[in-house]
C-alpha cells in the first residue's frame, strides 16, 4: 500500500498549535470530595489487583474472571472520579491523570487487546527466558526451575482453549519465532550462532542440561516436548486465524487520548511522521554532500577495536555533558554497559551493527548516557507512591531521539562529519516507525508490508532487524513505534514553550535536570506541570467510552 499523504487538516495543524482540537468543551477536573491521600491509597489498591487469579497453574482469563476485573475496575473509577482534583496542585492533578490513563490501559487491554485470546506470543515469550537458563543451577535454585519447567505443558495446554479470536498476524509472528532465529532482540545470549527460535533455545537447554546437569533433562524434555505441540498446534489452526492484528483507527484515536495521554490524534501522527522522515532524509543528504570528498566510516575489525571505540564514545559523550553544561550527573551514577555485542554473522551485520561497529556514539547518546541506561537508573530512585514505577514509551523514547539532535546542536559532532550522518540515518529510521505503527493499528497494512516499507526508505535496514520493529511495536504496547518521533517532537515544543517563559533566565541544564526529576511520565503531563500550560491537558479530562469495534 501506498504512504498515506499528509491530509488538509494534518498540513493546517502543522501550522498552527499542533495540539488535539476539543470537540466540546471540557470539564476540567473532578470536584470530589477526596485527597491525593486517597488517590495514593486507591492506587495500591488497584495496583494490587492487577494479578490474575490463578486455576490450575494458569491465570484465570475466563470470560467470569474478566467480567469480574471489570466490575472491580468499575468500581475503582467511581471512586476516581469522587476525589476533589480541581482544588489540587499541578503537580498532584499530574497524578490524578496518571491513575486513571492506568486504569484506562487496564480497561483496554481487558475489552479490546485481550492477547491472552488474541496472540499467541501472549504465551511464547515467556518461554524464552526460562530457555536462557545459565546451568548449573544452585540447589536453592534447581527446584523453583524445575516446578516451573513443570508447569509448561499445562500452560500451554490452556493457552490453546484460551486463544479462541488469534490475529493472522500475530499467529505468523509466533510461529516464526518458535521456529528460527534472526540475532535480533528478544533479550537472548549473545550466540555467534543463536538457536532456532524457541525450539531451538529448549533444545540447547536440553543439551547442556545433560552436559552439565543431567537430573533436570526430564523436566526440561517434558518442556520441550509441549513446546513443539504448541507450535503444531498453531500451524494446523493458522489458516483459521484470520482477525486483525490492530485496533482500528477510532480505537487508536481513543487510546492515544486517554491511555498514552497525546495531544495528537492519529491522522496527525501520519502528518507529524512523514514530515520528520522528511527532515531527516533531506538532512542525511546535505550531510552526505557536504562529506563528499571524505572517507567513508569503516565497521570495526576486531572485538578489541570495538571495545576501544566504546570507550572512546562513552568519554567523548560525559566530557561532551560538562563542557556544554547540559544536565546532572550524580557522583554515584557509575558505568554502564552497551546495546550491541560484538560478534561477526555469517550472513553479514544487521542494522544496528552496521552503525555501531562504525561509530558507537549515535546509540550510546540514545540508549546509554545520558539516554535509556542513565535516565532508567534516575527513575528507578524516585520514591513518589505514583510515579515511580511508571514509564510512558513516547516519553523513555522521545527523550533518547531528542538527545540525538540536542547533541548534534550542540556541537557534539563538529569534528566528525561523517558520524553526522549516522545520528541522521538513526533520524530517518525512528521516522519511519510512525507510518508502520499506524497503519498497522488501523489495520491498513500487514507486518509484510511494513517491513518493506521501513527497508525501502532507510539505508543498511535489513528484514530481521525491521521485522522485529514491526512485532514490537504491533504488540508492546500498541503505539510504542512512534513514540521515538513523536516524543521528540513533543520535546522540541517543551523546550520552546520554557525558553519563551524564560527568556534570557532560560538555563539548558535546569531544563534537562527538572524533567528528568518529573519521572517518566507522558511529556504532555510533564509540560503541563513545569510550564502551567493546559491547552493539551484540557482535552484528557473527559472520557468517552471505549468505541466498538
Amino acid at each position: 500500500m501506498a504512504p498515506q499523504r499528509p491530509s488538509t487538516r494534518g498540513l493546517l495543524i502543522l501550522l498552527g498549535s499542533l495540539a488535539l482540537a476539543t470537540e466540546v468543551p471540557a470539564a476540567g477536573p473532578p470536584a470530589g470530595r477526596g485527597s491525593h491521600a486517597d488517590l495514593v491509597a486507591l492506587y495500591g489498591q488497584f495496583q494490587a489487583s492487577l494479578t490474575p487469579a490463578r486455576v490450575a497453574g494458569s491465570d484465570d482469563h475466563s470470560d467470569a474472571a474478566v467480567a469480574a476485573r471489570l466490575d472491580a475496575l468499575a468500581r475503582q473509577r467511581a471512586q476516581l472520579a469522587d476525589l476533589n482534583v480541581a482544588g489540587w496542585p499541578r503537580a498532584q492533578q499530574v497524578d490524578w491523570l496518571l491513575v486513571r490513563s492506568e486504569m484506562l490501559r487496564r480497561e483496554f487491554e481487558l475489552r479490546v487487546l485481550r492477547p491472552w485470546a488474541r496472540d499467541p506470543g501472549f504465551y511464547v515469550d515467556p518461554l524464552l527466558q526460562l530457555a536462557f537458563t545459565e546451568l548449573p543451577l544452585s540447589a536453592e535454585a534447581r527446584a523453583p526451575f524445575e516446578e516451573r519447567l513443570r508447569r509448561v505443558p499445562a500452560e500451554l495446554a490452556a493457552a490453546r482453549a484460551n486463544l479462541d479470536a488469534v490475529a493472522g498476524d500475530l499467529a505468523a509472528l509466533a510461529l516464526r519465532n518458535l521456529e528460527r532465529a534472526d540475532g535480533v532482540g528478544h533479550e537472548q545470549p549473545p550466540r555467534p550462532v543463536p538457536p532456532a527460535g524457541v525450539i531451538g533455545w529448549y533444545d540447547d537447554l536440553l543439551e547442556r542440561a545433560r552436559r552439565q546437569q543431567p537430573e533436570l533433562a526430564p523436566a526440561i524434555a517434558g518442556a520441550a516436548a509441549a513446546v513443539r505441540e504448541f507450535r503444531d498446534w498453531l500451524a494446523a489452526n493458522r489458516a483459521t486465524m484470520t482477525a486483525p492484528a490492530g485496533m482500528g483507527a477510532a480505537r487508536l484515536d481513543w487510546y492515544l487520548r486517554h491511555v498514552k495521554l497525546l495531544p495528537y490524534d492519529s491522522a496527525q501522527l501520519l502528518t507529524l511522521g512523514a514530515r520528520e522522515e522528511q527532515r531527516m532524509r533531506a538532512f542525511l543528504a546535505l550531510e552526505r554532500w557536504r562529506n563528499r570528498g571524505l572517507a567513508e566510516l569503516q565497521p570495526a575489525g576486531s572485538a578489541a577495536d570495538y571495545a576501544a571505540r566504546i570507550a572512546d564514545a562513552d568519554a567523548a559523550v560525559r566530557a561532551h555533558i560538562v563542557a556544554q553544561d547540559l544536565l546532572t550527573i550524580p557522583a554515584d551514577i557509575g558505568e554502564f554497559d552497551h546495546n550491541v555485542p560484538w560478534m561477526v554473522r555469517p550472513g553479514g551485520r544487521n542494522f544496528w551493527e552496521e552503525v555501531q561497529f562504525r561509530d558507537p556514539r549515535p546509540d550510546h547518546v540514545h540508549a546509554v548516557i545520558p539516554g535509556h541506561r542513565f535516565d532508567l537508573r534516575l527513575a528507578r530512585r524516585m520514591q513518589h507512591p505514583i510515579r515511580a514505577g511508571y514509564s510512558e514509551g513516547a516519553r523513555v523514547e522521545g527523550w533518547a531521539v531528542y538527545l540525538e539532535e540536542m547533541f548534534l546542536q550542540t556541537g557534539f559532532l563538529d569534528a566528525r562529519p561523517r558520524t553526522r550522518e549516522l545520528f541522521y540515518l538513526f533520524g530517518l529510521k525512528r521516522a519511519s516507525r510512525v507510518h508502520v505503527d499506524v497503519m498497522m493499528q488501523r489495520n491498513l497494512i500487514d507486518v509484510p508490508r511494513a517491513v518493506s516499507y521501513m527497508r525501502e526508505r532507510v539505508p543498511w535496514l535489513d528484514e530481521d532487524v525491521a521485522r522485529v520493529d514491526a512485532e514490537i511495536y504491533l504488540r508492546y504496547p500498541p503505539g510504542y513505534g512512534f513514540g521515538y518521533t513523536i516524543g521528540r517532537v513533543q520535546m522540541d515544543r517543551l523546550l520552546a514553550d520554557r525558553a519563551r517563559q524564560l527568556g534570557e533566565r532560560f538555563d539548558l541544564k535546569a531544563f534537562h535536570d527538572e524533567f528528568l526529576a518529573a519521572g517518566l511520565l507522558p511529556i504532555a503531563l510533564i509540560r503541563y506541570q513545569m510550564t502551567g500550560l493546559d491547552d493539551e491537558v484540557e482535552g484528557f479530562w473527559d472520557v468517552a467510552p471505549i468505541p466498538a469495534g
